[in-house]
């Protein structure tokens, strides 16, 4: 009895576990890995919120954004009103044609690559507003913290405060 005891004693006693310490020489602990993964995913949110905060915009970038936003009204009316000219005009709705037939290849091909050019460089910049303001609305949330439990011993109060 005693060797068994005193055996077990040795192994698990004293709060230590002798088989997993050398088990975790050899092969690392998983739970403590995902703990790390964890904090580590956690950790670079917070950094990619507050780097991407959204700013609040003054009076020249609102009228900027402003006047972005009228180009794909005016063509798709535009377009529209090609339409009713045709309808009300059109005589002078052929002659536009005509000298629109008379514009050379390369320049129809300047212009798409213009248009084409604006309306993506748009879209990227709307995606990467719409990620900074999903990165910000996330940082917003896990600042909302769950209120800590009271305690009378400070050191631990304080250890509630700061790990939440």
């Amino acid at each position: 009895m005693g060797l068994i005891s005193g055996l077990m004693n040795f192994l698990f006693g004293d709060g230590r576990n002798v088989v997993v310490e050398t088990a975790e020489v050899f092969r690392e602990n998983a739970e403590n890995r995902a703990v790390r993964q964890a904090d580590a995913h956690a950790q670079s949110l917070q950094q990619f919120a507050a780097e991407f905060a959204y700013p609040r915009r003054g009076l020249f970038d609102r009228v900027i954004d402003g006047l972005n936003r009228l180009p794909r009204p005016f063509l798709a009316l535009g377009t529209i009103w090609l339409f009713v000219a045709a309808i009300l005009w059109p005589a002078d709705f052929r002659r536009g044609m005509e000298g629109l037939a008379l514009v050379p290849d390369p320049l129809w091909w300047l212009m798409t690559a213009i248009v084409s050019f604006y309306f993506g460089a748009r879209h990227q910049a709307k995606g990467q507003e719409f990620q900074r303001a999903i990165a910000s609305a996330m940082a917003a949330q896990r600042q909302v913290q769950t209120p800590s439990p009271k305690s009378d011993n400070a050191a631990l109060q304080d250890w509630y405060e700061t790990n939440g």
